[in-house]
């Protein structure tokens, strides 16, 4: 049986580091709720280390990352993404790239995430605040939960001169200017899994392109 841990999110505790039985170094912050009508008010999140990756049952959101990956110029983050099963309502998850003070109130990364009903979007967030880079949109190349529930989508970030490719099972399924993203691309890559879902994370990688 896989081990599993619960982190507790307290409105003074919203990040905390992800102990041996997550991948060593992976820190989490988890959104903050304080309405009862909110998934994310839901103060449970559980993770386990599978092989070298690792499952994500939540709960409340949550934002992953290790301290040691950063990253800049040119590079490709990528990583597959395992449903494994269908969430009660749309819920999305996926990749974060160009993270800032993750651990702090002025937090900045943009992320890019594929949900169950086969869509993908991109945002950037800069403190509380969030704006779309690309809304909701629907693309064949995502995956959806086939008959026995599960979907896996490998997911993937190029960043080269001046244009982000954003892929998805290996077509590229957008692509923006480093301006259109309205951050910096250099900094801490990582993984966000949203509110309700229950997901398996396997080959993360970042790479120098």
């Amino acid at each position: 049986m896989h081990r599993l841990f619960i982190l507790v999110a307290l409105v003074v505790l919203l990040v905390a580091p992800l102990g041996a039985q997550a991948p060593e170094g992976w820190r989490v912050r988890v959104d903050e709720s304080q309405n009862a009508q909110d998934p994310d008010d839901t103060p449970n999140l559980k993770v386990a280390t599978v092989g070298d990756g690792m499952r994500v049952t939540g709960g409340p959101a949550g934002t992953f990352w290790n301290p040691a990956h950063s990253v800049s110029g040119n590079y490709t983050v990528k990583g597959n993404f395992t449903l494994m099963r269908p969430s009660s309502h749309t819920n999305y998850y996926g990749l974060i790239f160009g993270g800032n003070a993750l651990d702090g109130a002025n937090q900045r990364y943009v992320y890019f995430l594929v949900a169950q009903d086969g869509t993908f979007l991109i945002r950037h967030r800069n403190g509380v605040t969030v704006n779309d880079v690309k809304e909701s949109t629907p693309h064949n190349a995502v995956r959806r939960p086939d008959n026995t529930g599960r979907s896996v989508n490998a997911l993937e970030v190029r960043v080269a001169g001046d244009t982000i490719s954003y892929l998805v099972n290996g077509t590229v399924v957008h692509t923006t200017p480093k301006t259109g993203v309205t951050a910096s691309t250099d900094g801490l890559v990582g993984v966000r899994v949203n509110h309700v879902l229950d997901v398996q994370v396997d080959g993360f990688q970042r790479q120098p392109s």
